[in-house]
């Protein structure tokens, strides 16, 4: 196995002073020097210095007594010198970063030794302008606008790095390295690009693959020669966020075919394995994370995130983030909401309320009135006090979740495969780390599997930025991963509508492809 390098290096250096008889440059000689100290996996790489560094480059070199420690940036196919220590680092830092479009992680983690040194999460200071992508690129079309957008992710992210370097001990300056996973929108207003195109026939992004390139030119307060690298995006719909998805499963080394399932905005979908990788992207999330129910917020301290209806002695319990008081309801909530009232028959097969219905008992009846309320010219059920869930909100989830089972069936009918013939489904972010499984399955919205095969996978982009910021291999394998990707475009595909039709039913028309679910007609 090929031994891993971060993204930046140390190499411990001794040279000969300069002398009568050899009178080599004193950058000469570093290059010459650190040459010889390089690993025999990266010997032969050519070394440069950058200009802005050649003057202070040869004062701590010589100051040193040309013995000490030289730190380099490990870029493609070069290495690049950035500084020289007297003495080893005992640490040297680098932060990767989930840029989201409603809040950042990011990781703050030593690059000598691979440990996490801190991790936190930020609001993203964009959402002042739009709550959701399409509303930021339209606000964007002005370069002014477009300039506001780039300075409030430049300035959340300098936000979230001094809050990670306060709780490790480190000062902004000493960071080396950031990589940056995020969608192709936000990869793009990070870097004050415009985004007019990725929303406009045929959906063509300026850039897909930046080259790493200094923090410094964007704003970024880290060291000065500190190196941003941006995973790259596969299409306008496809980012570098799924990349690192697919990076930090694994997906692309698997001998069997599995799937990565990754709900935000968007449901992302990718199915493959180490010989191919088909993709595609639809609108499942927005009622699954929040943004469409009333009630709905994201997976954070105080959401409702499970739902269970004791159906002998007719009970709810729930459960909330962090055990904190409830102020709403997430994707999971959503998913255990509606399974349990289907299994207890309070919504039909349409995910309609019903207060009746042939062989209600009296105890049941009871339980419906208490909770079954009108509210205006809308039907809601009460949850607890303050908490409640309306029959828009119902018809949300039920289209998300249509569209969840007909995108996850479109991609794999595209390559012949049946979802028995997958290995593992992958399910990243707040919405693996909460759903059920077994919830989800009895709504028709992921396949009918043993749920050994359902692998809550957590944050996936962060992960695989951490990935690219302790292997450097790892920046090859992402654009290698981005050139194997078939990207199926649903827009347009014929199939995919008459599925999501078919779809808007619990579990569905054709109900023998859940054999494991009750059915109430």
């Amino acid at each position: 196995m090929t031994a891993a390098f971060p993204l930046t290096i140390t190499l411990p250096v001794a040279a000969a002073p300069p002398s009568l008889g050899d009178n080599t440059a004193d950058l000469d000689r570093l290059k010459a020097a650190c040459a010889a100290a390089l690993p025999p996996e990266l010997a032969g790489s050519p070394l440069r210095v950058p200009f802005a560094r050649m003057a202070s480059l040869a004062a701590q070199f010589r100051a040193a007594g040309f013995k000490g420690w030289a730190l380099a940036h490990n870029l493609p196919g070069q290495i690049e010198l950035i500084d020289f220590l007297p003495e080893e680092p005992q640490q040297l830092p680098g932060i990767a970063l989930d840029l989201g479009s409603t809040h950042l992680e990011a990781s703050l983690i030593d690059l000598r030794s691979g440990r996490t040194l801190a991790r936190r999460t930020a609001l993203n200071q964009q959402v002042e302008y739009g709550a959701d992508i399409l509303t930021r690129i339209y606000f964007a079309a002005k370069e002014e606008s477009l300039r506001q957008l780039q300075q409030a992710a430049v300035d959340s992210i300098n936000g979230l790095t001094a809050q990670l370097c306060r709780e490790a001990a480190v000062l902004p300056e000493a960071i080396r390295a950031v990589v940056i996973a995020g969608n192709t929108t936000m990869a793009h207003l990070l870097l004050g690009l415009s985004a007019y195109h990725l929303c406009r026939e045929p959906y063509t992004p300026l850039f897909n693959a930046a080259d790493p390139f200094l923090a410094a030119a964007i704003g970024l307060r880290l060291h000065p020669q500190a190196m941003t690298w941006l995973l790259p995006s596969r299409g306008s719909y496809f980012g570098g966020d799924l990349i690192a998805g697919i990076l930090a499963v694994g997906l692309d080394r698997t001998e069997q075919p599995a799937m990565l399932i990754d709900v935000g905005t968007n449901a992302e979908v990718v199915i493959g394995g180490g010989d191919w990788l088909i993709a595609c992207a639809g609108a499942a999330g927005p009622a699954l994370e929040g943004g469409v129910a009333r009630m709905g917020m994201r997976a954070a301290p105080g959401a409702i995130e499970q739902v269970s209806i004791d159906r002998e002695n007719w009970r709810l319990t729930w459960r909330s983030i962090a055990d904190a008081p409830p102020v709403g309801i997430c994707g999971s909530g959503l998913i255990d909401f509606a399974a349990e009232l289907y299994l207890a028959r309070i919504i039909d097969l349409r995910g309609k309320f019903q207060a009746e219905f042939p062989g209600q008992n009296a105890a049941q009846r009871q339980f419906v009135q208490e909770r079954l309320l009108r509210r205006g010219d809308e039907t809601a059920f009460l949850l607890t006090e303050g908490v409640s869930v309306n029959q828009t909100d119902l018809d949300a989830m039920m289209r998300s979740k249509a569209a969840m089972y007909a995108i996850l069936e479109t991609l794999t009918a595209q390559v012949g495969l049946s979802f028995g013939e997958l290995e593992r489904i992958h399910v990243a972010g707040a919405f693996g780390e909460h759903i059920s499984p077994r919830q989800a399955i009895t709504l028709g919205m992921l396949p009918d599997l043993p749920l050994e095969r359902f692998q809550p996978a957590g944050n996936t982009s962060l992960a695989g930025a951490e990935l690219l910021l302790r292997d450097s291999g790892c920046w090859e394998q992402a654009k290698a991963v981005c050139r194997r990707i078939t990207y199926l475009e649903l827009n347009v595909n014929q199939d995919f509508m008459i599925r999501f039709s078919g779809s808007r039913f619990i579990p569905h028309t054709d109900p023998g492809r859940f054999p494991s679910v009750s059915v109430f007609r």
